[in-house]
């Protein structure tokens, strides 16, 4: 079995076919604090106020072209890439979000060959991508990403994602009743290749949570969505 990547091109588009109903030709006035001053690395330990910490770097593998793939996204500067072994958790099993009515249950995902975040293929359900940070953990991000939509299914569980707002409630509820809570800071809608998938897929740094789909204008060309919408959101004390 391949390791899979530390960091990866989210591959979020549809499957086949045309957009089903949610046709998104003008993304939507971003909300909250930029989603990279989110997703920033905390400062290293000494250094000078308003240092901005430099940008995580890591694999970012090459998506395949051509029908329902987005377009090949540049490479960083490789790093190892083998997980570490995480500690014994509880897998997360549900994500709401009451303010935008998601109510979804959540699988574990892993890698494509093409070296994608898998997506579950049923539109209602959404991914928990477990070589990262489950919900809980002291560190790192977590992130929970699905289709926006389907030509035969209709629209995603994750298509009011466009619609967070900063202070919107997030759940998760592991399979031992565990619940953890989370409060949205951040939502944009960024061209994929744009999305800083280094620090987005972090195993350390503050514990956040990143909520990732489709949204802009519909290439027909690639059979996909042009951008991804990422909210991202903080543990509730």
């Amino acid at each position: 079995m391949r390791t899979p990547a530390a960091v990866l091109a989210l591959g979020l588009m549809l499957a086949i076919g045309t957009p089903a109903a949610w046709v998104m030709t003008r993304p939507d006035a971003a909300a909250g604090v930029p989603v990279a001053q989110a997703l920033a690395p905390a400062p290293e330990a000494g250094a000078a106020p308003g240092t901005t910490p430099a940008p995580r770097t890591g694999p970012v593998p090459p998506a395949a072209t051509g029908p329902g793939r987005p377009d090949r996204l540049p490479t960083a500067t490789a790093r190892p890439a083998a997980p570490t072994p995480p500690a014994v958790v509880a897998l997360p099993v549900r994500l709401t979000v009451p303010a935008r009515g998601i109510d979804a249950p959540l699988d574990p995902v892993g890698v494509e060959p093409a070296g994608e975040m898998a997506l579950p293929r049923d539109v209602d359900r959404v991914g928990w991508y477990r070589f990262g940070p489950a919900p809980g953990a002291a560190e790192g991000t977590v992130v929970l990403a699905g289709h926006v939509d389907d030509v035969e299914q209709g629209l995603g569980a994750l298509a009011p994602l466009r619609r967070a707002e900063p202070g919107d409630e997030v759940v998760v509820e592991s399979a031992d009743g565990a619940v953890t809570r989370w409060q949205v800071v951040s939502r944009d809608v960024i061209d994929k290749p744009g999305v800083p998938f280094g620090d987005l897929f972090a195993r350390s740094g503050p514990p956040r949570l990143a909520l990732v789909t489709c949204g802009g204008p519909f290439d027909e060309d690639t059979r996909s969505y042009r951008d991804n919408v990422v909210v991202v959101a903080v543990p509730v004390p």
